[in-house]
């Protein structure tokens, strides 16, 4: 009887800009979050999570099929964030595993992928509804100071939600929620990804509306 051999794994490393791979921020994180899988290779793309144009990634995949390897991801937001994507590679005979939930079979993976669209899509409509609602108390966003200071709490206040969920699940430092809320596709007022003195503000300026 031939010996069953172990499984093979290619790692796929998304970083989001040019200065991320060349830094190593993030891809560092990723490429130990992948580490225990004992990698024969590794594919880095540098491309927003929103393009489904990845030529790293089909190299990836087809190493993957010459060396009858899985896929393996830090996280399944390294992968893609559009659910739609994630299905249509599943249903291209894609294998995929996520070290973060290494258990998890690609129907979990992609009705997590779901989710999480689901969420970030409640979220952005969380905010806009409280803007609006600001915009009708006769908040001018974005103008006077004032009214900036009243378009900040209610941005803050929109994510007070996502905050309450992350602390209490144990992602409680500046830094970690930072990580979280970029990896969850939560941008800050501006657009611009979170930093840990970003966090510590909103968490002040949450503070201080209590």
């Amino acid at each position: 009887m031939q010996p069953i051999q172990p499984q093979q794994f290619v790692a796929y490393y998304r970083v989001s800009t040019q200065k991320q791979g060349q830094s190593g921020l993030g891809l560092e994180a990723q490429r130990a979050a992948c580490a225990s899988f004992n990698p024969i290779a590794e594919f880095i793309e540098i491309e927003s999570g929103k393009n489904n144009d990845r030529p790293e990634l089909e190299k990836a995949k087809a190493f993957g099929r010459a060396n009858s390897a899985c896929l393996i991801v830090a996280k399944l937001d390294r992968f893609s964030r559009n659910a739609a994507f994630i299905l249509s590679q599943m249903e291209q005979g894609i294998r995929l595993r996520c070290a973060d939930m290494p258990d998890a079979d690609e129907f979990q993976l992609h009705l997590y992928a779901i989710l999480a669209h689901k969420e970030r899509s409640m979220i952005s409509k969380r905010t806009k509804e409280a803007l609006q609602a600001a915009k009708l108390r006769g908040v001018k966003l974005g103008g006077a100071h004032q009214s900036k200071q009243e378009a900040a709490d209610t941005f803050a206040n929109s994510l007070q939600e996502v905050l309450q969920g992350l602390i209490g699940s144990g992602t409680n430092t500046p830094a970690a929620i930072a990580r979280e809320l970029n990896e969850r596709g939560i941008r800050t007022p501006r657009g611009a990804e979170w930093g840990a003195g970003q966090v510590v503000r909103l968490l002040r300026r949450l503070s201080s509306a209590g």
